[in-house]
């Protein structure tokens, strides 16, 4: 029930900011004011060992990566919208396939202009992923679909120099936190108020929170260039600060993904992924002694390099 009702709360949202900016213009004028375009990439790595003295393991792995945008301009109104899909998955010789990466990422962003490089914007984003997460021995759930889901909306200003480069930047905006799962919620994973605890210190189960709002002040960075002839770079950095618990803590999340192009079908792609979130605890080793003893937030950091196959159409 809840993933049937979040797709139609998510189809209807786009139907309706799409329905918005095409009813100001005529069918024609809207038909060339809208461009289509994405990319689909498919990338594999593969490790075959056959009396190999130094040892190791054969493994196999694909990452699956998908951009789909659809850009509207026309007078004084630009849409900018853009659908973010990445899969990944691992094989090591002797193990269950396992899922190396996951995510899902909606962005729509509506401005007018204000000025020659400043328009008056309003956006909304959307991160989680595909399919649950387990632990190494796959006897612990560690997420899910919409477990975590990140939500922003923002009010405020976007500044766009050139097609390269946008800023926006928003002095009102609510962050949400959703944690559907309600294992993960009782044990108050990604910064939720978990469950209540009876006499003995145990969980009493179904009493953990599934939803966190915080309002505060936003940064968006947006770049995409080709550096160097066949090499593009996209950089994504966002910035958030909760104005009602500890301003000083900023949420960073940044993307950064370089890629070379070989020739029409054949490219790789390097991508690194930095995030930090004083709400978000990870296990740590405080005495370095090689046990962990505890919880706390810490900079994630992931970093995957493929080379496969991609097709880019408008």
């Amino acid at each position: 029930m809840f993933l049937s009702n979040t797709k139609t709360f998510l189809l209807t949202l786009f139907i309706l900011f799409a329905s918005t900016a095409i009813a100001q213009q005529t069918p024609v004028d809207t038909v060339k004011a809208w461009d289509f375009s994405g990319v689909g990439t498919l990338n594999f790595s593969q490790v075959s060992l056959t009396n190999w003295a130094a040892g190791g393991q054969n493994s196999l792995s694909v990452l699956g990566i998908t951009n789909l945008r659809a850009d509207y301009k026309q007078g004084k109104s630009t849409w900018n919208n853009s659908l973010d899909f990445t899969y990944g998955l691992v094989k090591l010789e002797g193990n269950r396939m396992q899922k190396s990466d996951d995510k899902l990422e909606l962005n729509l962003k509506y401005g007018y202009r204000a000025s020659k490089r400043w328009y008056y914007t309003g956006q909304l984003n959307l991160k989680t992923q595909l399919t649950p997460t387990y632990s190494v021995t796959r006897d612990t759930l560690l997420s899910s679909f919409f477990s975590p889901a990140y939500i922003l909306t923002s009010i405020g200003m976007d500044y766009k120099p050139n097609d390269k480069l946008s800023v926006f930047i928003s002095p009102l905006t609510g962050k949400y936190t959703i944690v559907k799962s309600q294992y993960l919620a009782d044990r108050g994973f990604f910064g939720v108020e978990p469950a209540d605890k009876d006499s003995e210190g145990n969980i009493i189960p179904g009493t953990g929170e599934h939803f966190r709002k915080e309002f505060g002040g936003y940064v968006n960075i947006r770049y995409k260039n080709e550096i160097i002839e066949n090499i593009t770079w996209q950089s994504k950095l966002d910035l958030f600060t909760n104005y009602l618990q500890n301003p000083q803590n900023v949420d960073v999340n940044w993307e950064n993904l370089v890629s070379f192009k070989v020739n029409k079908l054949i490219s790789a792609t390097l991508f690194a992924h930095l995030i930090y979130d004083d709400d978000v605890k990870v296990n740590v080793d405080r005495n370095d002694d090689g046990q962990i003893d505890g919880k706390g937030p810490r900079i994630q950091l992931k970093q995957t390099l493929g080379i496969g196959v991609s097709y880019k159409f408008k």
